[in-house]
């Protein structure tokens, strides 16, 4: 009886040590599809007109601004294949103005803006601006196009 109860207990902790070691990443690809979806919504609402809804600089808007604004879908290919999450999430919240990727100030900056639609967070990335970050990291363009 004994030698069962421990048989059992070793099996429910091995199975629980291989479940878990699969679920997490899917968990983790899950929450990840969910902020692209989340993002997708506030970057159709708020840069899509200076973008483009491809992300690739054509909105409606950029033909009022002095410097065309970046293609979107190409920052990992402008960074060696890499998609540079911390940098994109300073410059969609602060901006950066040594940097001229967005023609200095004439990309707004979101931070205030997007801390208002989730107010009171200690995050120290708003999650507004993560969920569009992450949808932008989703429509990078892979390979040579």
């Amino acid at each position: 009886m004994r030698l069962h109860l421990i048989v059992g207990l070793l099996l429910v902790t091995c199975l629980g040590i291989g479940v878990s070691g699969r679920v997490r990443p899917v968990a983790l690809q899950s929450e990840r599809i969910r902020r692209a979806i989340d993002g997708e919504g506030l970057f159709r609402a708020y840069c899509a007109s200076c973008h483009g809804r491809d992300g690739k600089g054509h909105g409606p808007a950029a033909q009022a601004l002095k410097t065309p604004p970046a293609d979107l879908t190409r920052i990992a290919q402008r960074n060696g294949g890499t998609f540079p999450l911390d940098r994109v999430q300073r410059l969609v919240a602060n901006g950066d103005p040594p940097t001229p990727p967005h023609g200095g100030k004439d990309m707004p900056v979101w931070g205030p803006i997007f801390g208002s639609l989730f107010p009171g967070s200690f995050n120290p990335v708003n999650p507004r601006i993560e969920d569009v970050v992450r949808y932008v990291e989703s429509i990078q363009e892979r390979g040579g196009h």
